[in-house]
């Protein structure tokens, strides 16, 4: 199943699913992203770690090992 990492810049996905610890989880959530939700992948940082994505009005900064838990149905 894909995850935020394998989308590309400029991309968009449907959130099918996020796992990991609890807490990382719960703060996902009060960042607004749920199962159902589309994100847009923007940019990779320049060493490659972390991810910008863009759900709704709020773009996020997401370490990679963070956004592994997060599948998606690329659209």
């Amino acid at each position: 199943m894909p995850t935020l990492n394998d989308l590309k810049p400029g991309q968009s996905a449907e959130i099918l699913s996020i796992g990991g610890a609890p807490a990382l989880v719960q703060r996902l959530y009060e960042f607004g992203l749920f199962e159902g939700e589309t994100v847009e992948f923007l940019t990779t940082a320049p060493l490659g770690d972390p991810i910008e994505i863009r759900a709704g009005n709020t773009r996020l900064s997401l370490r990679k090992a963070e956004a592994a838990g997060v599948q998606v149905q690329p659209k």
